[in-house]
């Protein structure tokens, strides 16, 4: 074995064993309602940079349309991880601290179509290692796959071979698909496939934790329909797979009776919806790192109102992509509803007397906004 391989060996060891210091308190039993944490949370940050060739050289797509929408989005990544999303990252760190358990990422990791999964792997490996030394040197850092994670040639395959096997080294057990659970004290975390939902591993993993004090949901997509440019992609909606209106209820009634709540991420918007239906209560949290704009580092309202949950625009597009009848049978039950398109870090805070999420609009160093949960 060469010196520089045995120096990473080693160096991987030693974090290693650091890790397994804070997993146990992670996996650690406390008295039943006394644990108190934190989690500390990225939405979407579409890890790319500059110039494009770096991981696009080979990207390639005969479709006019997409091709100029994806290469748009290079320049895009390339601005906004020029200066923003570093300093959003150095924001989301500062918010780390003796109660932190674990850092949380929702989902596009990376900005994919590098067009061969060499390269692939590689932006995976260099964002999940900026992630993990900038916000999370000393925690574990989970993550759910995202439709980014996953767009290339042969980009789901490498994500498989990647990413489980990452999993399993920051959370000390065995994980060998793209969704799994683990526990912080009472509670359970269930990550889920959104892209490629496994009904029967759902089932399993609500079955293995049937005794939890809360349960998260964590899915890169939302689990009910969206309110931005894709609405119909949601848990077992119909953008990119057959709608199926059945398992959504079925999965729905499951999370409603754990009183579940989810955390999202996908829309690119910062979005609070309280809902009760279905024998019980789902509170969906959004969550958006992707710093575009620069005004989108300032926490501004565009709904704060349940009889506003639907389509944003109100455009002849938009209401054809999200008509209605889409939101109708859940719109009655949306209790408390608010929708910002502004992008930043997020602390989740977990007591024996409530749950809330503190949003950090762009590198704020005051709490833009407190969303309480329970």
């Amino acid at each position: 074995m060469d010196r520089r391989r045995f120096l990473s060996l080693s160096a991987f060891g030693v974090a290693n064993l650091a890790l397994c210091d804070q997993l146990s308190l992670i996996q650690a039993k406390t008295v039943a309602g006394k644990s108190k944490y934190n989690i500390v949370i990225l939405g979407d940050t579409h890890y790319d940079t500059e110039p494009a060739s770096v991981y696009h050289s080979k990207y390639v797509d005969p479709n006019e349309s997409s091709n100029k929408l994806h290469r748009a989005e290079f320049v895009r990544n390339g601005e906004m991880w020029r200066e923003r999303c570093p300093s959003m990252l150095k924001r989301a760190a500062r918010l780390v601290d003796s109660d932190t358990k674990f850092v949380l990422q929702m989902g596009d990791l990376i900005q994919g179509d590098c067009g061969d999964p060499a390269i692939h792997k590689k932006m995976l490996r260099d964002a999940f290692g900026l992630l993990k030394s900038e916000v999370a040197a000393t925690l574990p850092l989970v993550t759910v796959v995202g439709n980014h994670d996953i767009r290339g040639t042969l980009a789901k395959e490498a994500y498989h071979e990647y990413m489980p096997t990452v999993m399993s080294a920051e959370l000390g057990k065995s994980i060998t698909k793209t969704s799994f659970s683990f526990n912080v004290n009472e509670d359970v975390f269930i990550v889920i496939d959104f892209n490629h939902p496994e009904p029967d591993v759902f089932e399993e993993l609500l079955a293995d934790s049937a005794n939890a004090r809360h349960t998260f949901i964590v899915s890169h997509g939302t689990v009910f329909p969206g309110v931005g440019g894709y609405p119909r992609w949601y848990l077992f909606g119909g953008q990119k797979n057959p709608a199926n209106p059945q398992m959504s209820k079925h999965f729905l009634t499951e999370f409603a009776k754990r009183n579940a709540i989810v955390l999202a991420g996908h829309t690119h918007l910062t979005e609070f919806f309280d809902w009760y239906g279905y024998g019980g209560h789902i509170t969906q949290m959004t969550m958006n790192s992707v710093w575009s704009r620069p005004e989108n580092g300032k926490y501004t309202i565009i709904h704060d109102d349940p009889q506003k949950y639907g389509p944003i625009s109100k455009s002849e597009k938009a209401l054809k992509a999200g008509p209605p009848e889409l939101y109708a049978p859940y719109k009655p039950g949306v209790k408390k509803y608010s929708v910002s398109s502004a992008a930043g870090s997020y602390k989740l805070n977990i007591s024996p007397k409530s749950i809330t999420v503190d949003f950090y609009a762009g590198c704020s160093e005051k709490v833009s906004h407190r969303f309480k949960l329970r």
